[in-house]
């Protein structure tokens, strides 16, 4: 008859064949798995690196470097949490009840954090669909201003007179980005009743062969300016507009160019900006 010494060594050893092999089974694969997760971000960040060589490069790595984070951190937890679970039923425990509280805790979370995964999850859309990068031009509903910065949770603006808005990611209904791609000058020019309108035009047309031939502007001026004509009627003015599509955040340079060129083409050319005469008619009673 075995001895109790050897009676609990067999049952050890019957339990290290039939659960403690499992257990490390687990713990390998959740290394191996672990691993394969931190390589493949590593390819991705490293392709997109090798990927995108243009003036966006930096950020658009930024971007990318934030999504694999974000993927990586959560796949660790996931597979984490899912080995423990399996050691612990490996183990002989019952994780009923630590599944079961597990789904409260999870419920109550949900409940008293809803802005907080609002905000998360409208920063991952904001990120992975490229709405705007750092650096944009955007304006999120009554703040505008340059993007300093973008979180998950928080975009940041700091508009033109130096303010800092931080706005959550949940509060974002609609943007709009000045600088995506491509920006465009829009200049209107007001001339009087008395001009010949053709010769405006024609005068506005120099101007922006002038620009084009700008060693400086032509850098940055992706089109050639367009002069769409007679725009809008005044009081005492004729309205024409001037359009330049240029490279980001340089339309409001171009602009200010242009206007100081057309101004000095209008005095060359004798040509009045707007009516300067005012009649005013009285009656005595």
């Amino acid at each position: 008859m075995p001895s109790r010494l050897e009676t609990i060594a067999n049952r050890s050893l019957d339990w290290a064949i039939d659960h403690g092999l499992k257990v490390l089974i687990i713990i390998a694969g959740t290394y191996l798995v672990l691993y394969l997760i931190r390589l493949l971000s590593k390819r991705i960040v490293a392709y997109s690196r090798k990927a995108e060589r243009d003036q966006d490069q930096g950020e658009r790595e930024k971007r990318t470097e934030t999504l694999v984070h974000i993927f990586e951190t959560t796949g660790k937890v996931f597979i984490i949490i899912i080995a423990i679970f399996m050691v612990m039923k490996e183990l002989g425990m019952d994780i009923t009840p630590l599944l079961t509280g597990a789904g409260i805790a999870g419920l109550a979370l949900g409940f008293g954090a809803q802005s907080l995964v609002k905000d998360f999850l409208s920063g991952f859309f904001i990120l992975i669909e490229n709405q705007f990068r750092v650096g944009d031009v955007i304006k999120i509903g009554e703040f505008s201003g340059v993007v300093e910065r973008i979180s998950l949770r928080t975009v940041v603006l700091r508009d033109l007179g130096g303010n800092v808005h931080v706005i959550p990611n949940g509060e974002v209904k609609a943007v709009t980005n000045m600088s995506y791609e491509w920006s465009r000058a829009v200049v209107d020019i007001g001339v009087s009743y008395r001009e010949d309108v053709d010769r405006v035009m024609n005068i506005l047309e120099d101007v922006g062969k002038s620009m084009m031939e700008d060693a400086t502007l032509k850098e940055v001026i992706l089109e050639k300016p367009v002069v769409i004509g007679i725009n809008d009627f005044g009081d005492s003015q004729v309205k024409l507009q001037v359009l330049v599509k240029t490279v980001p955040l340089k339309q409001w340079e171009v602009g200010r160019d242009l206007r100081k060129r057309i101004k000095a083409a209008f005095d060359r050319e004798g040509i009045e900006s707007r009516s300067l005469q005012q009649i005013v008619i009285t009656k005595e009673t």
